[in-house]
């Protein structure tokens, strides 16, 4: 069976690459650690809706996702603690929500249908199974960077918490593929479905990453580009109107309007200078980035 992996940012950065960074700035760091305690606490509602949707069967897996909430509870938990004990936010996280758009671009239906609850049952743990394995690829970096980093107070306790989470949160991909392998063995038609949910949810879980951090010029061309990847996983029957309905949110979003808004105006206040020789050519460096795709696309 097919192995999904978290993909790079933009093909080029690797989460190693963003969290060397981020430990280095102090507010960027505390952003980071309280985006991981948003998606944490969002993580068990959306577990709680899909054990709902169940509704009771197969008692197995109620059982298993009842305790996968009590673990990401958990994990709020410890960093809320953490937050606080540093002064830092524990409000909504500024900037584009990784997990609202996550939430925006699945089918929310294709959990719900009680006419189908095996291709609900397999939409849900995919969904689940990509969301952990981006989350274990960046406690996993951040662990790394912190011990890169100046062993200060604050640096080990941070890293203290988030090594506490890691292992929890590894043990919940193997469960999801387990889960998932298990279904695929039941036949070929059951293989082939995995294997689709499989390729749509890792498309998904990748544009929602992207999103939450790309704001240079020709973002909204990527994020359409990410929109095409993701229709192209699906039935042909469920492409047109799936596209179509996402579609205005995916070009005109007025939160990455804001989200640049903001960045722009907080690096001016903290350095006029860098803002010109830096983060103005970086912006405009989206440009490029869709200049050289349509190179690769046409080679």
């Amino acid at each position: 069976m097919a192995v999904t992996y978290a993909k790079k940012f933009n093909n080029s950065l690797t989460a190693r690459d963003i969290l060397k960074q981020v430990v280095c700035d102090r507010e960027l760091h505390l952003i980071t650690l309280n985006r991981y305690r948003y998606n944490e606490q969002r993580s068990c509602k959306d577990l709680t809706d899909v054990i709902e949707s169940l509704n009771g069967t197969p008692k197995e897996l109620v059982k298993d996702l009842s305790r996968h909430v009590s673990d990401e509870a958990r994990h709020a938990n410890w960093l809320t603690d953490l937050l606080i004990d540093l002064g830092a936010d524990v409000g909504t996280p500024p900037g584009m929500s990784y997990i609202d758009e996550f939430e925006r671009l699945i089918d929310q239906d294709s959990f719900k249908s009680n006419n189908h609850l095996e291709n609900g049952i397999i939409a849900a743990l995919a969904s689940i199974n990509a969301t952990e394995k981006r989350g274990c690829e960046y406690f996993a970096a951040h662990i790394y960077a912190l011990k890169q980093a100046p062993q200060t107070e604050e640096n080990i306790k941070i890293r203290e918490t988030i090594a506490k989470i890691f292992p929890e949160e590894a043990g919940h991909v193997r469960w999801g593929n387990r889960w998932l392998a298990k279904i695929a063995k039941k036949s070929p038609e059951h293989r082939q479905k995995v294997e689709q949910a499989k390729l749509k949810y890792s498309a998904i879980e990748q544009a929602a990453y992207e999103s939450g951090m790309d704001i240079m010029l020709g973002a909204e061309l990527r994020r359409l580009n990410h929109l095409v990847e993701i229709t192209n996983t699906m039935p042909m029957w469920e492409r047109t109107q799936y596209f179509v309905e996402r579609l205005p949110q995916t070009l005109f979003n007025s939160e990455l309007q804001m989200t640049r808004f903001r960045i722009a105006e907080r690096a001016w206040k903290r350095d006029p200078q860098a803002f010109i020789e830096k983060f103005v050519p970086m912006f405009f460096n989206g440009l490029s980035k869709i200049e050289d795709s349509q190179k690769k696309a046409k080679a």
